[in-house]
């Protein structure tokens, strides 16, 4: 017989060969180059949810690395697949396991690194830059020495406060750093705080600070405050027809149209509105009112908040086409048109326009319809609106964590689709929708709802 210790070690053995041979298994059934892809026909690709890789908005997948990708995945007709990773270092962690096929993520350029993965794609370079107030009149700083007795704010402990401190070290001393701990501020708080002039200076990402250039037209983003780094996308070492194929396409006439277009709608196209204020004569909004009253009935709404919605998205032109894609008096997005039954042509006509926007708004309430207060699910319906259902389900899941309501959206949910913005939220395994610049929703429905007072007023006299 066998003793108890000899029965163990065979154990030990025969676990350590099933490991062995599922490991092995495993790792045959990677696909670990370009033919086994096309063959599968689907390309998996891995990235971060931020404001220019990924994200989704009015139900829709955007991004500058997204739309590269899709375009690549276009040309060889496969499928595209996305996955999210947590965090920067676990992009990486996925390529290799073989859960995905590339990283569309700017990972920086490290010749160390060169033994594990192949770089391939368009190069960026990027460093971090001041973010600074520009209007007429203003004195823009051109050299970092300029910093020096400046007040600098910066959210405490992120890798733009760590350089500060270095920087200040550099200098011998000087800068006034204005280290902000509280966790409701984000980034893009401060850029926008920035631009109104609640205060002078913050530093992000220049890729970051390009994209909020395009919101905001009196930030100035030149003065750079770190070496330049190189970036680009990566795949396993085992893929190297999978990078030759990306770069074959980073270098084809069409790629090219697509890159230039994806860099013009992202960091160039001018997000920013100037604000007009509406003007109600004779009791008319606009020439648009007969058919806003036609359809308000559907929802139950009142047409004058139809026209305020209206305003907001197009300031009344029929035929406006936004940097999102959205179309037409009611700022419809093309696949949310298909998936109404109305065609994207149709978007250019005020009525067919109106109707979709009238439908959209319908399905989204049916959402909210468990709120009880009729106002408050007109905000929710608004907030959905602008950024799609799911974010607002995710600041709702978010909202009830942090001890707050959910059925409410003021000083309740409308905090926390604003926090969709930072890391530290979007990245939370209740929220499935990831990153948001949930500062553009916060503001749709504040503003919105104001010009409909002012509509309501108006159109009394």
């Amino acid at each position: 017989m066998k003793t108890t210790l000899q029965r163990f070690v065979l154990s030990i053995i025969c676990v350590c060969l099933l490991t062995a041979c599922k490991n092995r298994n495993k790792d045959a059934e990677l696909p670990t180059d370009f033919p086994q892809i096309v063959e599968r026909g689907e390309i998996t690709a891995v990235t971060l949810n931020t404001s220019v890789s990924y994200f989704r908005y009015k139900e829709q997948q955007m991004g500058y690395e997204y739309e590269l990708i899709a375009d690549f995945a276009k040309k060889h007709n496969l499928r595209l697949n996305i996955k999210i990773a947590e965090n920067l270092s676990r992009l990486e962690e996925i390529l290799q396991s073989g859960e995905a096929d590339v990283v569309t993520y700017p990972i920086k350029i490290d010749n160390n690194a060169e033994r594990n993965v192949i770089y391939c794609g368009h190069e960026q370079q990027s460093s971090m830059v001041i973010v600074q107030h520009a209007s007429r009149g203003d004195t823009v700083l051109t050299d970092v020495t300029q910093l020096i007795g400046r007040e600098i704010y910066v959210m405490h402990g992120t890798r733009y406060h760590e350089r500060l401190l270095s920087l200040d070290a550099e200098l011998g001393g000087g800068i006034r750093i204005m280290d902000i701990a509280k966790d409701t501020i984000t980034t893009e708080d401060l850029i926008e705080m920035v631009s109104t002039g609640e205060i002078p200076y913050t530093v992000c990402e220049q890729n970051v600070a390009r994209l909020n250039s395009t919101y905001y037209h009196n930030i100035n983003i030149g003065l750079e405050i770190s070496f330049k780094q190189r970036y680009s996308w990566i795949v396993r070492k085992s893929s190297p027809l999978l990078a030759q194929a990306i770069d074959e396409w980073t270098a084809d006439k069409t790629a090219e149209q697509t890159y230039r277009a994806a860099m013009k709608r992202y960091f160039e196209l001018s997000k920013y509105s100037a604000e007009i204020k509406p003007l109600v004569v004779n009791g008319q909004i606009s020439p648009f009112d007969s058919l806003f009253r036609r359809y308000a009935p559907r929802i139950g709404w009142d047409w004058k908040l139809l026209a305020s919605i209206s305003y907001q998205e197009s300031h009344f032109e029929p035929s406006i086409v936004a940097w999102s894609s959205a179309r037409g008096l009611m700022g419809i997005m093309p696949a949310t048109a298909e998936y109404l039954g109305f065609t994207t042509v149709e978007m250019n006509e005020p009525e067919k326009n109106i109707q979709a926007g009238v439908d959209c708004l319908k399905r989204f309430g049916q959402r909210f319809a468990a709120i009880p207060d009729s106002l408050e699910r007109i905000k929710f319906t608004l907030a959905s609106y602008n950024a799609g259902v799911g974010h607002i389900i995710d600041a709702q899941r978010l909202a009830e964590k942090y001890g707050k309501n959910p059925e409410i959206w003021h000083g309740n949910v409308d905090e926390f689709i604003r926090l969709k913005a930072e890391p530290q939220y979007y990245t939370d395994s209740i929220c499935k929708f990831g990153y948001l610049r949930g500062t553009e929703t916060y503001n749709y429905v504040i503003e919105v709802l104001e010009r409909y007072d002012y509509y309501q007023k108006e159109t009394r006299r």
